[in-house]
């Protein structure tokens, strides 16, 4: 069994070998794509994605667009932006449009291991107030 299921979105192929073997050492399911159409097409084939990690510079459309596409499509998919570019407007960005958080490359692993888990245990909560919601309401027609 897997501790999370991420989409890692980086068009440097050499970061996404590392980062896979990383996190794939730490009981995690790793999914990758190196644009952001590739992306969206992982996204609609596995559902049990729940966390992408996006580069915020892609060649096409930024990581700030594909963050509000992946928003649009899967609202309840986890985004965290990573970048080696970073600046305050662009976290500032990500944050407002849904990132659940924004970090820079380098990354230690066990920091980005944390804000996986983080993200990973927000959208199970999510997914749980869904279920519930969906059960009390079938459960007052009844009544």
């Amino acid at each position: 069994m897997t501790d999370a299921n991420i989409l890692l979105v980086d068009d440097d192929a050499q970061f996404i070998e590392i980062m896979k073997k990383r996190l794939t050492m730490r009981r995690m399911e790793v999914f990758h794509a190196s644009s952001g159409e590739e992306a969206m097409q992982k996204l609609a084939v596995h559902g049990e994605i729940e966390v992408v990690i996006l580069d915020v510079k892609l060649p096409g459309r930024s990581g700030i667009e594909m963050l509000q596409l992946i928003k649009q499509q899967f609202p309840l998919v986890e985004v965290i932006m990573l970048t080696g570019h970073a600046t305050v407007e662009s976290a500032i960005d990500g944050m407002r449009l849904g990132a659940s958080d924004y970090l820079m490359k380098p990354c230690a692993i066990d920091v980005l291991v944390e804000k996986v888990k983080e993200a990973v245990e927000k959208k199970r909560r999510h997914e749980e107030k869904i279920v519930d919601a969906r059960v009390r309401e079938i459960a007052s027609r009844r009544t």
